[in-house]
């Protein structure tokens, strides 16, 4: 910053953004160490994976109005809300199959739907950032270690946005 001329906003940013990226996965090891922790935590998965795979199937079912066609040309409006209501019904699933080992959370159907949902809307924004990112640098993929999945940090990219989300609405409910 004091050296301005010699470096560019953009590796400022990149630097700040690295710290920001990094830091967000603590969260996991957070969630992990509440009260019930080991059952929370699996929230920001099904948050994350379950409302992609649930946007995903309802997208390519029903999806016909764009979502962000410059950042994700495949995303559509109903693919999201898909994923949305997906995770959410996932969420409510997993919190009645194990209702009886949830301690912490005085109830925990309407509290996992929640942080389903909310977790949900975070990792499609999570992922649409991660597209801004590959889009500006002109990047297909974050890597070749998964095929047809953009890359390992393509599958965690909304990861780091929902655990903080999961975090502190299990906190707060």
């Amino acid at each position: 910053v004091f050296r301005f001329p010699e470096y560019k906003i953009e590796q400022i940013a990149v630097v700040f953004f690295g710290f920001f990226y990094v830091s967000m996965m603590s969260y996991i090891y957070q969630v992990r160490m509440m009260e019930g922790g080991a059952l929370l935590v699996w929230l920001i998965f099904i948050g994350a994976w379950g409302s992609d795979t649930c946007a995903y199937c309802v997208g390519v079912l029903f999806g016909k109005h764009k979502f962000a066609p410059k950042l994700s040309p495949k995303k559509s409006i109903e693919g999201s809300i898909g994923g949305i209501v997906g995770a959410a019904l996932i969420a409510f699933i997993y919190a009645t199959i194990f209702q009886n080992k949830i301690t912490g959370i005085e109830n925990p159907q309407f509290a996992f739907t929640v942080i389903g949902a909310a977790s949900s809307v975070l990792a499609q924004i999570g992922d649409l950032a991660a597209s801004a990112i590959k889009r500006d640098y002109d990047i297909k993929d974050y890597g070749k270690l998964i095929p047809g999945h953009g890359g390992i940090l393509d599958r965690f990219d909304s990861i780091l946005f929902t655990a903080p989300v999961v975090y502190y609405l299990a906190v707060m409910l």
